[in-house]
């Protein structure tokens, strides 16, 4: 039996990875900003809000103030900021290139 010639495939395999690419790039991010109302957490919380609202990004953006879920979070310093599900930052108000950079932008 003749090996199969992958070279047709290729192109398919590309064009998966493209797709997959752009459907992470374009899916809806969840950003959860965690604190207790203090003045950098809403600071942090207006930051990112600035920053999606003018890179036009599909994002779903939420403060988090009960301490319980903070501590699921393992967060222990505030403000913290969790992006789908994974915290990205904590302890500081981030700067605006922080926040691009853990925003993918």
């Amino acid at each position: 039996m003749a090996e199969p010639d992958c070279r047709e495939h290729i192109c398919d395999y590309r064009f998966v990875l493209l797709c997959d690419y752009v459907f992470i790039k374009n899916k809806n991010m969840e950003i959860k900003v965690l604190g207790t109302g203090c003045a950098k957490c809403k600071t942090t919380y207006e930051m990112i809000e600035k920053i999606v609202k003018e890179n036009q990004l599909d994002a779903t953006l939420s403060k988090v103030e009960n301490i319980v879920e903070l501590l699921n979070y393992g967060i222990m310093t505030t403000p913290a900021i969790v992006v789908d599900g994974e915290v990205k930052l904590k302890g500081h108000v981030p700067t605006e290139s922080e926040i691009k950079k853990m925003l993918g932008i």
